[in-house]
Protein backbone atom coordinates (compact mmCIF):
# COMPACT_ATOMS: atom_id res chain seq x y z
CA UNK A 1 0.00 0.00 0.00
CA UNK A 2 1.22 3.54 -0.89
CA UNK A 3 1.00 5.88 2.16
CA UNK A 4 -0.34 9.46 1.30
CA UNK A 5 1.05 12.44 2.89
CA UNK A 6 -0.45 15.81 2.18
CA UNK A 7 1.69 18.83 3.57
CA UNK A 8 2.65 22.36 3.33
CA UNK A 9 6.20 21.78 2.66
CA UNK A 10 8.19 18.76 1.63
CA UNK A 11 11.93 18.89 2.22
CA UNK A 12 14.63 16.52 0.05
CA UNK A 13 17.19 16.08 2.23
CA UNK A 14 17.29 16.06 5.61
CA UNK A 15 21.12 17.18 6.52
CA UNK A 16 21.27 20.90 8.90
CA UNK A 17 19.98 22.55 6.31
CA UNK A 18 16.98 20.46 5.20
CA UNK A 19 16.44 19.89 9.32
CA UNK A 20 16.67 23.62 10.44
CA UNK A 21 14.44 24.45 8.55
CA UNK A 22 11.77 21.62 9.25
CA UNK A 23 12.34 22.88 12.40
CA UNK A 24 11.91 26.68 11.94
CA UNK A 25 8.59 26.15 9.11
CA UNK A 26 6.94 23.90 12.20
CA UNK A 27 7.87 26.98 14.57
CA UNK A 28 5.51 29.05 12.22
CA UNK A 29 2.87 26.26 12.08
CA UNK A 30 3.78 24.58 9.02
CA UNK A 31 3.30 20.76 8.38
CA UNK A 32 6.36 19.75 7.14
CA UNK A 33 7.91 16.44 5.43
CA UNK A 34 11.19 15.85 5.40
CA UNK A 35 12.85 13.10 3.58
CA UNK A 36 16.36 11.73 3.15
CA UNK A 37 17.74 9.02 1.23
CA UNK A 38 19.50 8.16 4.36
CA UNK A 39 19.78 8.83 7.98
CA UNK A 40 19.18 13.08 8.45
CA UNK A 41 22.74 14.43 9.26
CA UNK A 42 24.60 11.18 8.39
CA UNK A 43 26.13 12.89 5.19
CA UNK A 44 28.36 16.49 5.06
CA UNK A 45 26.14 17.68 7.96
CA UNK A 46 27.17 15.12 10.18
CA UNK A 47 30.95 14.15 9.02
CA UNK A 48 32.44 17.79 8.37
CA UNK A 49 35.06 19.36 10.77
CA UNK A 50 33.05 20.98 12.90
CA UNK A 51 34.23 24.99 12.34
CA UNK A 52 31.81 27.47 13.83
CA UNK A 53 33.25 30.69 11.75
CA UNK A 54 32.55 33.52 10.55
CA UNK A 55 36.21 34.79 9.40
CA UNK A 56 37.25 34.00 5.81
CA UNK A 57 33.60 33.75 4.20
CA UNK A 58 33.15 36.26 1.29
CA UNK A 59 31.50 39.38 2.55
CA UNK A 60 28.00 38.66 0.69
CA UNK A 61 28.25 35.48 3.48
CA UNK A 62 28.28 37.43 6.39
CA UNK A 63 24.79 39.16 6.73
CA UNK A 64 23.48 35.32 7.13
CA UNK A 65 26.71 34.12 8.61
CA UNK A 66 25.95 36.78 11.27
CA UNK A 67 22.51 35.80 11.95
CA UNK A 68 23.32 32.23 12.34
CA UNK A 69 25.90 33.60 14.82
CA UNK A 70 23.24 34.53 17.41
CA UNK A 71 21.48 30.80 17.25
CA UNK A 72 24.84 28.59 18.05
CA UNK A 73 24.87 29.60 22.04
CA UNK A 74 21.21 29.35 21.97
CA UNK A 75 21.12 25.51 20.99
CA UNK A 76 20.30 24.07 24.05
CA UNK A 77 16.95 25.67 23.86
CA UNK A 78 16.49 25.43 20.49
CA UNK A 79 17.53 21.79 19.99
CA UNK A 80 17.88 20.53 23.89
CA UNK A 81 21.80 19.99 23.87
CA UNK A 82 25.05 22.10 23.43
CA UNK A 83 26.44 20.08 20.66
CA UNK A 84 29.60 20.92 22.03
CA UNK A 85 29.67 24.07 21.32
CA UNK A 86 32.59 26.35 22.43
CA UNK A 87 33.21 29.79 21.41
CA UNK A 88 36.98 29.45 21.23
CA UNK A 89 37.84 31.95 18.92
CA UNK A 90 39.06 31.52 15.34
CA UNK A 91 43.05 31.60 14.57
CA UNK A 92 43.31 31.90 10.87
CA UNK A 93 47.44 31.80 9.90
CA UNK A 94 49.78 33.41 7.50
CA UNK A 95 52.28 31.64 6.32
CA UNK A 96 54.11 34.10 4.18
CA UNK A 97 54.15 37.70 3.54
CA UNK A 98 51.62 38.06 1.17
CA UNK A 99 49.15 35.52 3.11
CA UNK A 100 49.26 38.40 5.90
CA UNK A 101 48.55 40.91 3.32
CA UNK A 102 45.42 38.78 2.34
CA UNK A 103 44.59 39.05 5.94
CA UNK A 104 44.92 42.36 6.17
CA UNK A 105 42.79 43.29 3.22
CA UNK A 106 40.31 40.93 4.51
CA UNK A 107 39.86 42.53 7.87
CA UNK A 108 39.50 46.04 6.37
CA UNK A 109 37.16 44.83 4.05
CA UNK A 110 34.60 42.99 6.42
CA UNK A 111 35.45 45.80 9.31
CA UNK A 112 31.59 46.81 9.12
CA UNK A 113 30.14 43.90 9.78
CA UNK A 114 31.51 43.63 13.42
CA UNK A 115 33.56 40.36 13.26
CA UNK A 116 36.24 42.04 15.45
CA UNK A 117 38.98 40.56 13.87
CA UNK A 118 42.37 41.25 15.75
CA UNK A 119 45.74 41.02 13.63
CA UNK A 120 48.23 39.50 15.34
CA UNK A 121 52.41 38.85 14.68
CA UNK A 122 54.45 36.18 14.74
CA UNK A 123 55.78 36.29 18.66
CA UNK A 124 52.54 36.27 19.64
CA UNK A 125 51.32 33.16 18.12
CA UNK A 126 53.74 31.23 19.69
CA UNK A 127 53.10 33.28 23.34
CA UNK A 128 49.23 33.32 23.32
CA UNK A 129 48.37 30.44 21.20
CA UNK A 130 51.34 28.16 21.28
CA UNK A 131 51.82 27.65 17.85
CA UNK A 132 55.45 27.47 16.07
CA UNK A 133 56.76 26.86 13.27
CA UNK A 134 57.50 29.47 10.46
CA UNK A 135 54.83 31.51 10.36
CA UNK A 136 54.52 35.36 9.72
CA UNK A 137 51.27 35.81 11.90
CA UNK A 138 48.08 35.89 11.81
CA UNK A 139 44.24 37.23 12.11
CA UNK A 140 42.11 36.10 15.34
CA UNK A 141 38.37 36.20 15.27
CA UNK A 142 37.69 35.97 19.05
CA UNK A 143 33.56 35.02 18.11
CA UNK A 144 33.86 31.95 16.24
CA UNK A 145 34.34 28.38 17.64
CA UNK A 146 33.82 24.91 16.10
CA UNK A 147 31.01 21.97 17.92
CA UNK A 148 30.48 18.37 17.11
CA UNK A 149 28.62 17.84 14.13
CA UNK A 150 27.69 14.34 14.93
CA UNK A 151 25.49 15.65 17.57
CA UNK A 152 24.54 18.76 16.01
CA UNK A 153 22.96 17.30 13.09
CA UNK A 154 21.10 14.84 14.60
CA UNK A 155 19.98 16.80 16.96
CA UNK A 156 18.21 19.60 14.43
CA UNK A 157 16.47 16.57 13.18
CA UNK A 158 15.03 15.29 16.30
CA UNK A 159 14.09 18.71 17.00
CA UNK A 160 11.92 19.02 13.92
CA UNK A 161 10.57 15.64 14.77
CA UNK A 162 9.87 16.58 18.32
CA UNK A 163 8.00 20.04 17.01
CA UNK A 164 5.69 17.64 14.73
CA UNK A 165 7.41 17.12 11.55
CA UNK A 166 7.22 14.03 9.45
CA UNK A 167 10.30 12.98 9.26
CA UNK A 168 11.14 10.07 7.01
CA UNK A 169 14.41 8.31 6.71
CA UNK A 170 16.03 5.69 4.53
CA UNK A 171 13.29 7.44 1.70
CA UNK A 172 14.44 8.15 -1.51
CA UNK A 173 12.80 11.08 -3.69
CA UNK A 174 12.84 9.09 -7.03
CA UNK A 175 10.68 11.37 -8.41
CA UNK A 176 9.15 15.54 -8.26
CA UNK A 177 6.72 17.22 -10.27
CA UNK A 178 4.89 20.48 -10.11
CA UNK A 179 1.20 20.15 -10.43
CA UNK A 180 -1.63 22.66 -10.25
CA UNK A 181 -1.91 23.45 -6.48
CA UNK A 182 1.90 22.56 -5.79
CA UNK A 183 4.22 19.51 -6.13
CA UNK A 184 3.89 15.50 -6.23
CA UNK A 185 6.95 14.04 -4.68
CA UNK A 186 7.40 9.34 -5.11
CA UNK A 187 9.56 8.26 -2.44
CA UNK A 188 9.51 4.86 -2.70
CA UNK A 189 5.92 3.42 -0.97
CA UNK A 190 5.18 7.44 -0.11
CA UNK A 191 3.63 9.56 -2.20
CA UNK A 192 3.95 13.31 -0.95
CA UNK A 193 1.63 16.16 -2.16
CA UNK A 194 3.39 19.83 -0.73
CA UNK A 195 2.41 23.26 -1.89
CA UNK A 196 6.08 23.94 -1.56
CA UNK A 197 9.45 22.09 -1.83
CA UNK A 198 12.77 22.96 -0.46
CA UNK A 199 16.02 21.74 -2.44
CA UNK A 200 18.42 20.68 0.16
CA UNK A 201 19.67 17.46 -0.53
CA UNK A 202 23.60 18.33 -0.64
CA UNK A 203 25.69 16.93 -3.15
CA UNK A 204 22.62 14.96 -4.61
CA UNK A 205 20.72 18.59 -5.01
CA UNK A 206 21.70 19.07 -8.67
CA UNK A 207 19.52 16.45 -9.84
CA UNK A 208 16.08 18.02 -9.03
CA UNK A 209 17.68 21.45 -10.15
CA UNK A 210 18.31 20.38 -13.43
CA UNK A 211 15.10 18.36 -13.18
CA UNK A 212 13.12 21.91 -13.35
CA UNK A 213 15.64 23.56 -15.81
CA UNK A 214 18.17 24.87 -13.69
CA UNK A 215 21.34 22.94 -14.14
CA UNK A 216 24.42 24.03 -12.00
CA UNK A 217 28.13 22.75 -12.08
CA UNK A 218 27.97 21.33 -8.80
CA UNK A 219 30.91 19.19 -7.97
CA UNK A 220 31.43 16.42 -5.80
CA UNK A 221 34.61 16.90 -3.00
CA UNK A 222 35.31 14.80 -0.10
CA UNK A 223 37.03 15.93 2.59
CA UNK A 224 38.90 13.89 4.73
CA UNK A 225 39.72 14.26 8.75
CA UNK A 226 41.35 12.72 11.28
CA UNK A 227 40.98 12.42 15.28
CA UNK A 228 43.76 11.71 17.76
CA UNK A 229 44.03 9.70 21.14
CA UNK A 230 43.07 12.37 23.94
CA UNK A 231 45.88 14.82 24.48
CA UNK A 232 46.71 17.03 27.33
CA UNK A 233 45.52 20.44 26.31
CA UNK A 234 47.50 22.54 24.26
CA UNK A 235 45.09 24.08 21.76
CA UNK A 236 43.13 26.12 23.22
CA UNK A 237 40.97 28.00 19.32
CA UNK A 238 40.13 26.52 16.30
CA UNK A 239 42.93 26.58 13.64
CA UNK A 240 42.53 27.86 9.95
CA UNK A 241 45.54 28.38 7.66
CA UNK A 242 45.19 31.51 5.04
CA UNK A 243 45.36 29.68 1.11
CA UNK A 244 43.91 26.59 2.75
CA UNK A 245 46.20 23.10 3.82
CA UNK A 246 45.33 22.28 7.57
CA UNK A 247 42.91 23.45 9.80
CA UNK A 248 42.77 21.86 13.72
CA UNK A 249 40.82 22.18 17.06
CA UNK A 250 40.93 20.77 19.73
CA UNK A 251 37.67 19.00 21.74
CA UNK A 252 37.27 18.91 25.62
CA UNK A 253 37.93 15.26 26.27
CA UNK A 254 41.53 15.97 24.27
CA UNK A 255 41.22 14.20 21.38
CA UNK A 256 42.37 16.56 18.07
CA UNK A 257 40.78 16.72 15.09
CA UNK A 258 42.70 17.61 12.36
CA UNK A 259 41.80 18.04 8.74
CA UNK A 260 42.98 19.66 4.58
CA UNK A 261 43.02 16.46 2.77
CA UNK A 262 40.85 15.24 0.52
CA UNK A 263 39.48 11.41 0.18
CA UNK A 264 39.32 9.40 -2.75
CA UNK A 265 35.79 8.73 -4.16
CA UNK A 266 35.06 4.91 -4.66
CA UNK A 267 33.04 3.60 -7.81
CA UNK A 268 29.63 4.68 -6.07
CA UNK A 269 30.71 8.46 -6.13
CA UNK A 270 28.22 8.46 -3.27
CA UNK A 271 31.06 7.02 -0.91
CA UNK A 272 35.04 7.86 -0.84
CA UNK A 273 37.51 6.14 1.48
CA UNK A 274 40.39 8.15 3.17
CA UNK A 275 43.91 7.28 2.11
CA UNK A 276 47.01 6.98 4.34
CA UNK A 277 49.03 8.82 2.56
CA UNK A 278 46.72 11.71 2.80
CA UNK A 279 46.16 10.88 6.28
CA UNK A 280 50.37 11.36 7.28
CA UNK A 281 50.65 14.35 5.31
CA UNK A 282 47.71 16.23 6.84
CA UNK A 283 49.61 14.93 10.37
CA UNK A 284 52.87 16.30 9.22
CA UNK A 285 51.37 19.40 8.43
CA UNK A 286 49.88 19.73 11.95
CA UNK A 287 53.07 18.63 13.86
CA UNK A 288 55.20 21.30 12.19
CA UNK A 289 52.59 23.94 14.41
CA UNK A 290 51.83 21.94 17.04
CA UNK A 291 54.72 19.89 19.25
CA UNK A 292 52.33 17.42 21.00
CA UNK A 293 51.27 15.97 17.84
CA UNK A 294 54.39 14.37 16.79
CA UNK A 295 54.04 11.24 18.71
CA UNK A 296 50.43 11.72 18.62
CA UNK A 297 48.28 8.18 17.73
CA UNK A 298 45.63 9.07 15.38
CA UNK A 299 42.57 6.50 15.93
CA UNK A 300 40.01 7.37 13.55
CA UNK A 301 40.05 8.71 10.29
CA UNK A 302 36.84 9.35 8.15
CA UNK A 303 35.44 10.98 4.60
CA UNK A 304 32.25 12.46 3.78
CA UNK A 305 30.59 13.89 0.48
CA UNK A 306 30.37 17.87 0.04
CA UNK A 307 28.52 19.94 -3.09
CA UNK A 308 31.37 22.80 -4.00
CA UNK A 309 30.22 25.55 -6.30
CA UNK A 310 32.58 27.37 -8.99
CA UNK A 311 32.78 30.53 -6.85
CA UNK A 312 32.40 29.28 -3.21
CA UNK A 313 29.39 30.44 -2.37
CA UNK A 314 25.60 28.44 -1.93
CA UNK A 315 22.83 28.39 -4.16
CA UNK A 316 20.24 29.68 -2.21
CA UNK A 317 16.70 31.25 -2.52
CA UNK A 318 13.48 30.76 -5.50
CA UNK A 319 13.53 28.60 -8.40
CA UNK A 320 13.72 31.14 -10.84
CA UNK A 321 11.65 28.51 -13.43
CA UNK A 322 9.08 26.84 -11.14
CA UNK A 323 7.37 29.02 -8.61
CA UNK A 324 7.11 27.24 -4.90
CA UNK A 325 10.25 25.52 -5.45
CA UNK A 326 13.17 26.74 -3.32
CA UNK A 327 16.97 25.85 -3.54
CA UNK A 328 19.65 25.62 -0.71
CA UNK A 329 22.59 23.43 -1.45
CA UNK A 330 26.45 23.58 -2.53
CA UNK A 331 27.45 25.07 0.37
CA UNK A 332 31.41 24.38 -0.22
CA UNK A 333 32.48 23.00 2.74
CA UNK A 334 31.15 25.88 4.76
CA UNK A 335 28.25 25.27 5.69
CA UNK A 336 28.21 23.63 9.04
CA UNK A 337 28.39 27.53 11.55
CA UNK A 338 25.43 28.87 8.63
CA UNK A 339 23.16 26.27 8.25
CA UNK A 340 20.96 27.56 11.27
CA UNK A 341 20.25 30.89 9.96
CA UNK A 342 19.79 29.14 6.11
CA UNK A 343 16.77 27.04 7.74
CA UNK A 344 15.38 30.66 9.07
CA UNK A 345 15.93 32.24 5.76
CA UNK A 346 14.17 29.58 4.01
CA UNK A 347 11.17 29.36 6.38
CA UNK A 348 10.43 32.94 5.95
CA UNK A 349 11.05 32.78 1.87
CA UNK A 350 8.56 29.75 2.33
CA UNK A 351 5.68 31.74 4.38
CA UNK A 352 6.73 35.35 3.25
CA UNK A 353 7.91 34.86 -0.22
CA UNK A 354 11.21 36.84 1.14
CA UNK A 355 13.50 37.72 3.71
CA UNK A 356 15.71 40.29 5.04
CA UNK A 357 18.70 38.54 5.28
CA UNK A 358 20.72 39.51 1.91
CA UNK A 359 20.90 36.72 -0.17
CA UNK A 360 20.46 37.68 -3.72
CA UNK A 361 24.69 36.45 -4.35
CA UNK A 362 23.40 32.92 -4.19
CA UNK A 363 20.26 32.54 -6.51
CA UNK A 364 20.62 30.16 -8.83
CA UNK A 365 20.43 31.97 -12.20
CA UNK A 366 24.13 33.09 -12.02
CA UNK A 367 24.62 29.68 -13.14
CA UNK A 368 21.65 29.13 -15.61
CA UNK A 369 19.82 32.74 -16.57
CA UNK A 370 18.06 30.68 -19.69
CA UNK A 371 16.40 28.29 -17.80
CA UNK A 372 12.84 27.86 -19.46
CA UNK A 373 9.26 26.87 -17.06
CA UNK A 374 8.60 23.97 -16.24
CA UNK A 375 10.01 20.54 -15.30
CA UNK A 376 10.05 17.10 -14.16
CA UNK A 377 12.06 14.28 -12.82
CA UNK A 378 11.48 10.70 -13.22
CA UNK A 379 13.11 7.76 -11.74
CA UNK A 380 15.22 6.23 -14.76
Amino acid sequence: MTRRIDCDVAIIGGGLVGSSAALALRGMGLSVTLLDKGFCGAQASGVNYGGVRRQGRPSEQLPLSQRAHAIWPRLQQLIGIDGEFLRSGHLKLARSADDMASLERYAAEVAPFGLDLELVGHNQLRERFGVMGDLVGGSFCPGDGHANPRLVAAAFAAAARRAGAEVLENTEVAGVSRTFEGFALEAGDVAVTARSVINSAGAWADRFARAFNEPVPLERTYPSMIVTEPLDPFLSVNIGIEGGGIYARQVARGNVVVGGERATPLDNPDYSRPHSDGALTIMQRASELFGPLRHAQAIRFWSGTEATMPDRNPVLGPSATTPGLIHAFGFSGAGFQIAPGVGEVLAELVRDGQTATPIDAFAITRFSPASQPGGALKQQ
